[in-house]
């Protein structure tokens, strides 16, 4: 049985004189590749039915767009927001050109990361030109524009290999963004209008706080990864220890995600090897259980998503594979199963849909 049909309730029936029903198949995987200038698109088959790799598409990147930074599924599953370097676009599941989002109202324009918020209907970019100002950016779904904001003056702390990197999470039409900080740490500001409709939101005073790793959107909440554990965020902006979440432990993280599969919420985390090329551990919660279940350890780990049908995928620079996380969770099985290999820096990737198929019974 297509379990993907099942936990979404599909197919879906047509009026009943067309004499014909409509099934949406699995979920594509869409890939950025080639350091950004390539996107790649292969409809997995069901690990139960382990048939060769169907659909495998690249396109790449026009030069005036600049690179891909990052991709991201709208709440339909049937298209998807595309972050490049010189503004974002919604494509659908062929990745042909997409419809531009409305540009912002700043210039010049160099967005360097985006987050989505749990829902899929809002979109927080940044942008950072060569020696220019870090500006935010908020958008709808639709691609209309909510509001901009300009970060207060950025003082990068001297090179390292141990510095925070830079964060950001939305969480409803509130942006949060997490910098390094010089003297250490890291800082974490807030941006929100004052007044619904208002074009340009206000920025909150930079707060000071250990080393923030990652960010991710989790049911109301956004998680902080730290070196202490994954913690909530407070609603003043900062990770309070007294949310650690226990699952975890109380270790060193650098990566976290978040997906929603069926009726639960998966809490995805990651410890970097910190290119020691040692591999590290995978884990994933559901939220139940006393601690977080071993995925697979990974060196270079770039991406994870997880499809609604609850099959997560794990991209390093090189490497696409698959696990199920239904069985895995549920079982210990995670039928782990080699999907690509022999990528070229490998940077993102997302799940999306295609179109429903109409067929007749």
């Amino acid at each position: 049985m297509n379990r993907f049909l099942l936990l979404l309730a599909l197919p879906l029936v047509l009026a009943a004189c067309t004499g014909t029903e409509e099934t949406i198949p699995g979920a594509r995987v869409v890939m950025i590749v080639d350091g950004g200038a390539t996107l790649r698109t292969l409809a997995p088959n069901d690990s139960l039915n382990p048939a060769p790799i169907s659909d495998d598409t690249s396109v790449a990147i026009p030069t005036p767009s600049g690179k891909a930074v990052a991709v991201d599924p709208l709440s339909s599953g049937l298209r998807l927001a595309l972050t490049l370097t010189a503004g974002v676009e919604s494509r659908d599941a062929t990745l042909a050109t997409g419809t531009p989002y409305t540009p912002p109202t700043f210039t010049p324009v160099c967005l360097k990361q985006a987050a989505m918020n749990v829902t899929r209907t809002r979109l927080l970019t940044l942008s950072e030109c060569d020696g220019g100002p870090q500006q935010l950016a908020l958008y709808r779904e639709d691609g209309t524009l909510v509001w901009t904001a300009l970060l207060p003056t950025y003082l990068p702390p001297s090179a390292g290999s141990n510095i925070p990197p830079l964060r950001l999470a939305v969480s409803g039409e509130v942006g949060v963004v997490a910098r390094a900080r010089v003297g250490g740490g890291s800082e974490i500001m807030r941006a929100a209008v004052v007044t619904t409709g208002d074009a340009t939101a206000e920025v909150s005073t930079p707060i000071a706080t250990p080393a923030i790793r990652d960010l991710a959107p989790y049911g109301s909440d956004i998680v902080a990864a730290m070196d202490s554990g994954l913690q909530k965020l407070k609603a003043t902006g900062e990770p309070d220890a007294a949310t650690t979440l226990g699952a975890f432990g109380k270790t060193r993280y650098d990566r976290v995600w978040s997906a929603a599969t069926g009726s639960r919420t998966l809490l995805i985390a990651w410890p970097s090897d910190l290119g020691g090329g040692v591999a590290q551990p995978l884990k994933v919660w559901d939220g139940t259980t006393a601690n977080a279940a071993t995925v697979n350890s990974f060196i270079d780990l770039r991406d994870v998503t997880v499809t609604l049908d609850g099959y997560l995928y794990a991209l390093t620079n090189a490497n696409l594979s698959s696990y199920d996380t239904v069985y895995g969770l549920n079982q210990g099985n995670w039928r782990a199963r080699p999907l690509l290999s022999g990528l070229n820096d490998a940077r993102a990737l997302t799940w999306l849909l295609p179109p429903p198929v109409a067929t007749t019974p």
